[in-house]
């Protein structure tokens, strides 16, 4: 009980690193972790590792929309929420927007667990069916993120097939170490920056305000993040973001601030229920997952109702953490230049590209990306279809 404790502090500290610094992610840990697994298990149990790892993703996905909103700097599981997460931070309402996504990761932390024995049977049942279909599901999908396009749809398709072809390209990359992370933070980050800087934007003071909602586009919001969470959850090559595509087709139009709840139960549903698919199937959704699987060689039921019970802890000591966490940023973003803030940001990302991901390829595809982001905000045209970076590559890995 001892080891339990200690690893769960140690993992939420490791988890509050992995969340705040753009390019330090779970899974580079997990590895870091596996890596060191056979001198680490003569001093502590195997069981002890796993509540490490957990610990420290579940609080990940409570603290990762801050460097989304605040620098610019998404992961996978974030980049939608930089679009409407900036546009509260131009409004001095960043902290507001993150208390957003703390609502719906706090949410989907309860529902899945309370619902997670009927999860576990849906999980059983109609993972090989949905796994035939699932490229027209995503097929659809994507034409429906396309339609709703209001500019001009012409240029939603390129941009959507561009983005695509982009992130074939950069997945297949000989040499480059982590893509995503070059390829996310040039598309929704550094792109977004550039302009920034170009059109001369002043950040305004942050408010400290907290969001006023209706009680009933909450809960239709929880209730789709629900259903495309817990389906993304266990299906290969889908994440949060696809999940957030699919999750708002529910919605005819959905407003920035539920869309924001959206992705931050997405985030995090898609944690826990990994925990429950690993026992269900026996195949993990992403590499902290994998890392607990080959630690502890099984998977059982006992395994995951102590998962879920720090999952439960930790993340009610996550929401306190990330709310105090971003008052300090909401304080030190109001008295920093935000020329020479960007400017700094931009340089971090670089350095971090150049370490993580293989030196100069990396900066190549970063550089790429960057125009390639860069063109839908010239044109007026949602940055969402960037999404297609993903999606696309996600379409042809079930058809193929």
């Amino acid at each position: 009980m001892f080891e339990i404790i200690i690893a769960t502090i140690i993992g939420i500290l490791f988890g509050i690193i992995t969340g705040l610094i753009p390019g330090i992610h779970i899974n580079l840990i997990s590895i870091f972790v596996l890596s060191l697994s056979i001198q680490l298990l003569q001093i502590v149990s195997p069981v002890t590792l796993a509540v490490f790892i957990v610990a420290m993703s579940i609080t990940h996905t409570f603290l990762d929309t801050i460097p989304s909103v605040f620098l610019g700097a998404p992961d996978e599981s974030t980049i939608l929420s930089v679009l409407p997460g900036h546009k509260y931070l131009l409004e001095g309402k960043g902290f507001e927007a993150i208390v957003l996504t703390l609502i719906g990761s706090i949410l989907a932390l309860f529902l899945a667990i309370i619902f997670s024995p009927i999860i576990f049977i849906v999980i059983k049942n109609i993972y090989p069916f949905l796994n035939k279909y699932m490229a027209i599901i995503l097929i659809t999908a994507s034409i429906f993120l396309i339609l709703k396009e209001k500019r001009s749809k012409i240029w939603a398709a390129i941009i959507f097939c561009l983005s695509g072809i982009l992130g074939i390209v950069v997945l297949n990359l000989p040499n480059l170490e982590n893509p995503l992370f070059p390829l996310l933070s040039g598309l929704f980050g550094t792109s977004a920056l550039i302009v920034s800087l170009e059109n001369k934007v002043k950040i305004p003071k942050q408010l400290i305000t907290f969001p006023v909602l209706n009680k009933k586009d909450l809960i239709k919001t929880i209730s789709s993040g629900f259903l495309a969470g817990s389906m993304c959850s266990f299906l290969p090559g889908l994440g949060p973001a696809q999940a957030a595509i699919i999750g708002s087709s529910f919605y005819k139009k959905i407003k920035q601030n539920y869309f924001l709840i959206l992705i931050g139960s997405l985030n995090t549903m898609n944690m826990v229920i990994s925990f429950l698919a690993v026992y269900a199937i026996g195949k993990a959704r992403n590499g902290a997952v994998i890392t607990i699987f080959k630690i502890l060689g099984e998977v059982t039921l006992s395994h995951v109702l102590l998962f879920f019970f720090i999952s439960l802890i930790v993340g009610i000591i996550a929401v306190f953490l990330t709310l105090f966490i971003t008052k300090l940023f909401s304080k030190l973003f109001s008295k920093i230049n935000y020329k020479k803030l960007v400017i700094s940001v931009i340089s971090l990302i670089g350095i971090m590209v150049f370490i993580l991901s293989g030196q100069f390829i990396g900066l190549f595809v970063l550089l790429v990306s960057t125009f390639m982001g860069i063109l839908p905000i010239k044109l007026g045209i949602g940055r969402n279809h960037l999404m297609g970076c993903l999606l696309l590559t996600t379409i042809f890995y079930f058809l193929f």
